[in-house]
């Protein structure tokens, strides 16, 4: 059995944007399965999509297509609130001003008050991973 195709997988393949093979899997018209936040098109639901076989793509293409992700744990203790409100502020606008779905970096934020801690989630590609750790222990020694 085939693997399924992933949203980014199904637009190269087809030439088509990302948003573009989201919005047909969201009106019904491109079958999928989601798994978590990701969808995933089996090559005989895109086989029938497209009327007509779906060629695997070629080695080269599979290897560009290979992702590579990280997921990391930020955290931070002895922290005042409102340092955490300006933290995660920057953090979250500097995630937002990417513009490519495919290796868009996730952020999520918990923070406890009675113990004064904040743990950071991110979970993204690894040079973007890295330059976001960065940015995050930047601003961290900057509120000392």
């Amino acid at each position: 059995m085939a693997q399924p195709y992933s949203v980014g997988q199904v637009a190269e393949l087809l030439g088509l944007h990302v948003k573009t093979v989201r919005g047909y899997v969201r009106d019904g018209r491109l079958k999928a399965v989601r798994i978590g936040k990701q969808y995933r098109i089996r090559p005989e639901d895109l086989e029938a999509f497209t009327g007509q076989p779906v060629e695997p793509p070629a080695r080269e293409t599979a290897r560009r297509l290979r992702r590579v992700e990280v997921s990391s744990v930020i955290q931070v203790d002895a922290i005042a609130p409102d340092a955490v409100r300006r933290l995660a502020n920057i953090l979250t606008a500097a995630i937002a001003v990417r513009h490519d779905d495919a290796d868009r970096l996730h952020l999520q934020s918990v923070y406890d008050e009675q113990r004064a801690s904040l743990k950071v989630i991110v979970i993204g590609g690894l040079a973007d991973t890295a330059e976001l750790i960065r940015l995050a222990g930047t601003l961290i020694e900057d509120e000392r």
